[in-house]
């Protein structure tokens, strides 16, 4: 059990863990316990003990969910947390979806698969202080000591004296408790809710097609918007005529809207890629992208500009060039940057020396191409913004930091915005640019109107925020005996690199180099599911299995050998993976697949990787049938801590290894001349149902450390397992993605 510091004082404790519990999203609460139909009787006389607990005299307990729900399960575990420490049954409770409170919390986005990981310690601490609270409210009342106050399912008891009373009898008192300055939180092995499965809490709703997304939101009076962007990068907006389509049926207005004001320093999260677009209103969505198709608009090409980013405090300038690129061109630009000089990130020993003097040097060049996110829900926000205040309805990811653009942009105080956050029908990064929520609010400015903007499918694919193109050059040095006696990978990309210099396997080899390139570009690109780990960890991971068969070794033997030399005698002091927990999830997927007695029958690809503080392993096991790949089986093992609700990680855990193989098959997002040569699904292609896994097996390591990521380490690994397993099946290997395209070649 450990004590932990809540506050010094009632504001301190609140700045870190409360949430105001506003009422106008009430409506898309669900019930853990109650059928959907009683949520109409719910008392209004909540007594709040903090920003995440309300009770009321009936014992009715509300716990507010503070961050964006993406599908990632944090509306159900976040909770959870907040449950295990308040010792209340699950089924008692009622779950509300926070809106945004930037007064009173901290980190209320999704992002880098932390949620649960860096809300944790507060989550509990809320449920701990409100039990508290309420034994103490018991033993004033009782007139007994608080430390014979015992808790069980939602009910106080003083078993001396025989006394008890449930939560809602005592919750008005514990209003009046001082907060506690140290609490006990609960020892792990204790946990009753912690670890069991829970179904989601918004499943009934998604099944029965109940209103949780942005794009179900509806007000009276509201219009439709919709923006036409220039048709390529390196395009800017020049001129526009109106006057024929506002003639259309339903049309009521179309006109320029800057995004950002020339003055205003971009921040984190603050990237779109055009900065001025053309607004369409009108009554309805069919009106709307009638009219989209008749606008007559000018564009023109830019010249190349920098601008300045503050990057959560690190200040940078970064270069946007002119020209209407193409795919043609990043490839030539991309092969001439192999043989140029890179910029030194990491070297170990003296890998020159060691290459030199090698019995044999493996070398290979891996490519990974742009890719586009494809939420299922395109970009959509309701705004309704007046004088004095500005209404905003939606789902996207960072909602604190596009509060501060939006407050920068309207010249409104913070006080005056209310973000209310719905469900997000798919986020995986694309949502943390919410360019689109500032667009919402100008049009409604203009308008003077209720607006939700729709993005069409077309619009969100050509418009932008894509994953980088990258390449990545590896080579390996073997002694007579075959041992790796040096490593070195060259990695960039356009315009971001990848490169993880302190990744596995630095730290396991004596010499070691790591060095990367950029090329600018004003394509522009943001994070994507396990941001530049989605493409690092297939070509290091392919590559360390061919490593592996030039040693003549199991490709599972040979990185159990590199990690027990980076536990025994490391080298370098920056590495940033345990390689005890490393190896832990590649020992537990040998045993779940069999891969000893499988490996020399089937086709079976392995590989491993850490990211968001999380391991994880995969066996992809396949088999060809007409150049197609027929994926049978998928065993995967993840060290992520203690795991909250098991069946929710399990589905993140599929999720990502479904998509993983799909746009390690499938996705490729090419330019011609600055226009995206895919606009839809009809080009862009998708994994289909036939071609995920016919079984996927998730094992977790059980261990009492704190939860770490979730959401994304499962993504990147299975593009080199899949690699891996492809090359036993076809003697071939795979260094450009999409696969597909060399597989179409078999």
């Amino acid at each position: 059990m450990a004590t932990i510091t809540t506050s010094y004082n009632r504001r301190s404790f609140l700045k870190v863990s409360a949430l105001s519990g506003g009422g106008f999203l009430l409506g898309f609460s669900m019930l853990a316990g109650f059928k959907p139909a009683e949520a109409a009787k719910l008392p209004a006389d909540w007594n709040e003990l903090n920003g995440y607990i309300k009770i009321t005299s009936d014992n009715v307990i509300k716990i507010m969910s503070p961050n964006p729900e993406g599908g990632q399960g944090v509306k159900t575990s976040m909770p959870m947390i907040v449950a295990e420490e308040l010792d209340v049954e699950w089924k008692s409770i009622v779950v509300e979806q926070a809106g945004l409170d930037t007064k009173h919390f901290t980190r209320q986005f999704i992002g880098g698969s932390q949620a649960i990981r860096q809300g944790w310690k507060s989550l509990r601490t809320a449920g701990a202080t409100a039990r508290q609270m309420l034994r103490e409210a018991a033993a004033k009342q009782w007139q007994v000591a608080v430390e014979e106050i015992t808790t069980e399912a939602g009910k106080l008891y003083h078993k001396a004296s025989g006394k008890s009373a449930t939560y809602g009898e005592m919750a008005l008192e514990a209003t009046k408790i001082p907060i506690p300055q140290e609490v006990k939180l609960k020892d792990s092995k204790a946990f009753k809710l912690i670890g069991t499965s829970q179904k989601n809490i918004d499943g009934l709703k998604i099944v029965t097609g109940k209103p949780l997304f942005g794009i179900d939101y509806q007000r009276e009076g509201m219009l439709i918007a919709m923006i036409v962007h220039p048709p390529a990068f390196g395009l800017k907006f020049k001129s526009f005529d109106a006057s024929s389509i506002k003639k259309m049926p339903g049309i009521k207005d179309a006109f320029p809207i800057k995004i950002f004001r020339d003055d205003y320093e971009k921040q984190f999260f603050d990237t779109t890629t055009f900065g001025e677009v053309v607004a369409i209103v009108g009554n309805t969505t069919w009106e709307v992208m009638q009219a989209k198709k008749a606008i007559k608009i000018e564009w023109e090409t830019f010249e190349g500009y920098t601008q300045n980013r503050n990057m959560l405090g690190r200040k940078l300038t970064e270069k946007i060039p002119a020209g209407l690129e193409s795919t043609e061109e990043h490839s030539a630009k991309m092969i001439a940057m192999q043989g140029k000089e890179a910029t030194l990130r990491r070297k170990d020993g003296d890998p020159e020396t060691a290459f030199k003097n090698a019995a044999k040097v493996i070398e290979r060049t891996y490519t990974g191409p742009f890719l586009a996110h494809n939420c299922m829900e395109p970009m959509n926000f309701f705004a309704y913004v007046t004088e004095e205040k500005a209404e905003l309805v939606g789902g996207l990811q960072k909602p604190e930091f596009t509060e501060q653009a939006l407050s920068a942009r309207l010249g409104m105080p913070l006080e005056k915005i209310d973000i209310q956050m719905t469900r997000l029908g798919g986020g995986f990064g694309r949502r943390s640019y919410a360019h689109w929520l500032i667009e919402a609010a100008l049009i409604s400015q203009e308008m003077k109107a209720p607006i939700k903007l729709i993005y069409t499918r077309e619009d969100d694919m050509t418009a932008g925020i894509y994953r980088s193109t990258y390449s990545a050059t590896y080579r390996a040095a073997l002694d007579a005996n075959n041992n790796l006696i040096a490593f070195h990978v060259k990695a960039g990309g356009i315009p971001e690199s990848p490169l993880y210099a302190n990744r596995f396997p630095a730290g396991a080899v004596d010499n070691y180099l790591a060095e990367d390139w950029t090329i600018d570009s004003n394509i522009t690109i943001g994070s994507f599911r396990a941001p530049r780990s989605n493409f690092i960890a297939a070509a290091e991971q392919s590559f360390l299995d061919e490593v592996a068969e030039a040693a003549g070794k199991d490709p599972i033997t040979f990185r159990l050998e590199l990690l027990k030399r980076a536990k025994e005698n490391p080298v370098g002091k920056d590495n940033d993976y345990d390689p005890t927990r490393f190896a832990g999830v590649l020992e537990l997927v040998r045993e779940k697949s069999g891969w000893e007695q499988l490996k020399s029958k089937r086709s079976l690809g392995v590989s491993a990787y850490f990211c968001h503080d999380s391991y994880v392993a995969h066996v992809l096991d396949l088999e060809m049938k007409s150049s197609e790949p027929i994926i049978k089986n998928v065993w995967c093992a993840i060290d992520c801590g203690i795991v909250v609700n098991p069946e929710a990680a399990k589905n993140m855990a599929e999720g990502g290894i479904v998509d993983g193989i799909g746009t390690a098959l499938f996705g490729n997002m090419t330019f011609t001349k600055g226009v995206p040569d895919s606009n839809n699904f009809n080009k862009y292609r998708m994994i289909r149902h036939k071609e995920a896994p016919k079984n996927i097996e998730v094992y977790f390591v059980e261990n009492n450390i704190d939860p770490t990521g979730m959401g994304e380490p499962a993504y990147p690994p299975v593009f080199g397992a899949l690699a891996n397993a492809l090359y036993k099946a076809t003697g071939k290997r795979f260094y450009s993605q999409p696969f597909q395209t060399d597989l179409g070649k078999m």
